[in-house]
This record gives C-alpha cells, structure tokens and sequence, in this order.
C-alpha cells in the first residue's frame, strides 16, 4: 500500500490527512488549532479501512485533546503520538511521500514541486506576496522534513492552477516596468480546490473535461470564483493576494483603491492600519459585525437590517462575477458550489442563481434546499446549464498531485 501524508500549516495550525494513494481512500486525518497559545486543541480521527471487508461497517473514530502546543515543531510531535496512540500506525502504513500545500507560487512554480533547499529560498521569498500564509506554509514543510527525513517532500501551490491565465486577464494597468520590478500581478489562489471541483463535475457528469465551461464558485470564509474552459483557468477574482474578488467573512474584496489613499489622508490610517482593516475587519464582519455567513442569514431570517444589507452586498458580487466570467467563456455549461458556504448555504446558492436565466440556469429549488452529502445536481434536469454542489477536497488533490509528480 501506497500512503501519502498531507499536511497543510497554518499560522496557528496545522491540518493533516494520511490517505492511500491507490485507492484514494483517507486513512486518518487531524487537526491541531491554536498553536503557541495556553490551550491548543487536537483532533485526530481515524477512518475505516473500505479494503478491509470486517470493518466496512465501522464509523470514523474521533479523539480529541486539549493541551499547550508551542510550535510547528512541538505540533509534529503532537500529529506522531495522535497515530502511534489512535492508529493507524505509521509503520505499517509508512508514507511514501509528504505533500505540502503553499499558497503563493508566484510565476515562478506552475506544478507540483519537490522540496529542495533552493524551493524552501524561493518560499520565503514570496512571503512578501503571503505574508500571513507562506511563512506558516515553510514551518511546517521544515517540522516535517525534520521528522520525515528520508521521504520526499511536494510543494502544491494554491497559484498553481492559475498560471494558465491569459496575459489579458493576469495583468494589472499600472505603470508595466513597476508592476514587472515588484511583480505585481494578479495570480489567483484556491487553485487547488477549483482543480479538484472541476475535474469531479466532468466525471460526475461524465463529459469530457476538455469540452466544457466551468464556473467554480469556492465560498468560504475566503472565497473566490474561476472561469475554467477546457479544464484551464482563464480568469479569477483573487489577484495579487487572495484579498482581491469576491466579499468575504473578513476580507472586503474589491475596492476602488483611491479609498486607501483617502483614508490615509483623512483618517491617518498608516499602511498597517489600512491592512487590518481590510483582512480583518471588512467583508461581511465589517458590515453586519459578524463573519460566518450561518450568523449573517439567521440575523436576516430575524430581520436585522445590517446582516440583510451584508447579504445583499455578498450576493450583488457573485452576481456580478457570474456575469462577467459568463461573457469571458461566451456562455457556460457547468456552474459549481463548494467550501463551506458553497456546499451548505441553501440561500446564498439561491439567490446568486436567481438572474442568471439569460444564460440558461433553471435552479430546482427542492433539490437545492435538500440537505444531502456527496457531489449533487441542484438543477432542473431541463436545465442547459447544470448546476452542482461539489464538495472539495483539497487534501486528495495534493496527495494526487504529489503521487503523479513522483
């Protein structure tokens, strides 16, 4: 058996899954939150073995634990003792590889790489373009390899999927020799989810990938939508950060820049005050004063007026992104729901559908408010644009990724 670890560090976190590559099956998977704080906690589940026939009928076992986790480092150790206590035991099922989600490759990485010392140099580099997600990204690629020494490592960057983006859609109009010295241009994340969601929708639909205009829309707290034409990414709402595109639980979207220079101007806003402000504490938290969307639509069931105005504002987006990314591909074949909000939110699917009739979408509304798992078809089946909820998978895609790279 072929087993893949992937791991995906966070500033204060890190997430992890141990699949077998072969069958594509998730052997265990974790999650240690809060890391460097007085109280970290720790997952662990542990799926059944479906090869094995006298465990088909077993449920996931979960254990959780709360205790300080100082670092990256302390939190491998933490991940180690979660599988030597719960299984499964990293001896019999010894990873052949470790697969590393990054987020910013820059132009620079377009494919799974194998982590070497200069990939690790190129990583922090572009920290400057992810500071709150590459330095977390590496510190958890060097735990690993500290613990992982004899296996090889794979870089999966989240800008990845992106570098298929035609100059017209990648390039900012901005003074072209300054963009080039700092290499300002839009570049686009989620990659690895809108891979993974528009592959699944081909196959679910059985249609050949290269035939179809995809729309994938990944809502989360991040959130972010892609025009996919013949499997390629040709156009996507995140830029240069992934503060770009669509409103999100913490993050404005866009903004007509001038209103930076007015705050800086008018309010004193430094640099750092007008990051904040726009990672922090925009989106739908700076509007209704709340960042989970499940919190914005109960506010609106009971009336509040900001979390109605917050909901509108996120869903006047989406619209205006469907129709955009509708007339870059000249029409569209496959709209996709996914991430958090994308597979669960009823409403938002709803209401972001609801003028897209032009271009041929008849949502079923039964189906749409139907609480089902696994990937589904929320339009009528008359509908000549089909519409799915896909949930991702992140953690396969790299472990795929990684298997074909090596």
């Amino acid at each position: 058996m072929t087993a893949i670890l992937v791991i995906n560090s966070g500033s204060s976190s890190l997430k992890y899954s141990l699949l077998d590559i072969e069958n594509e099956n998730e052997l265990a998977s974790g999650l240690i939150e809060r890391i460097g704080q007085d109280a970290s906690a720790i997952t662990h589940t542990v799926r059944p073995d479906t090869t094995a026939d006298a465990v088909v009928t077993m449920l996931d076992a979960s254990y959780e634990d709360e205790r300080p986790v100082a670092d990256h480092a302390a939190a491998f150790s933490v991940m180690l003792e979660q599988f030597e206590t719960h299984g499964p035991s990293l001896v019999e099922r010894a990873p052949a590889a470790v697969g590393h989600r990054v987020v910013h490759g820059g132009a620079r990485f377009y494919a799974p790489t194998l982590v070497t010392r200069n990939v690790e140099e190129q990583i922090e580099e572009l920290a400057v373009l992810a500071p709150l997600h590459n330095p977390a990204n590496l510190a958890g690629i060097l735990a690993a390899k500290a613990v992982f020494a004899d296996v090889p490592h794979v870089a999966v960057f989240d800008t990845a999927f992106h570098q298929t983006l035609p100059p017209a859609a990648y390039t900012y109009a901005i003074d072209a020799e300054l963009a080039a010295q700092h290499r300002v241009r839009r570049y686009g994340f989620h990659g690895t989810s809108h891979q993974y969601v528009s592959e699944s929708a081909a196959a679910f639909l059985g249609r050949d990938l290269s035939t179809l205009r995809q729309l994938v829309f990944h809502l989360g707290n991040g959130a972010s939508v892609t025009a996919i034409d013949g499997g390629r990414s040709v156009e996507t709402s995140m830029g240069l950060t992934p503060l770009e595109g669509l409103v999100m639980g913490t993050r404005s979207g866009d903004l007509d820049p001038a209103a930076l220079v007015h705050l800086s101007r008018r309010a004193g806003y430094s640099i750092d005050d007008l990051d904040a402000l726009l990672n922090s504490r925009s989106g739908l938290k700076g509007l209704a004063g709340r960042s989970d969307m499940r919190d914005i639509l109960a506010g609106r069931d009971a009336g509040d007026a900001a979390a109605t105005l917050a909901f509108d504002v996120y869903i006047h987006r989406l619209r205006a992104y469907a129709g955009s990314y509708i007339a870059q591909l000249g029409g569209v074949d496959v709209i996709s729901f996914t991430a958090g909000v994308g597979e669960n939110a009823a409403p938002v699917r709803a209401e972001a559908m609801a003028t897209l009739g032009f271009a041929g979408v008849e949502l079923d509304h039964g189906r749409n408010a139907a609480r089902e798992r696994g990937i589904r078809r929320i339009s009528t089946d008359a509908s000549p644009v089909t519409v799915l909820v896909v949930p991702t998978n992140e953690e396969l895609e790299i472990a795929r990724q990684t298997a074909r790279m090596l």
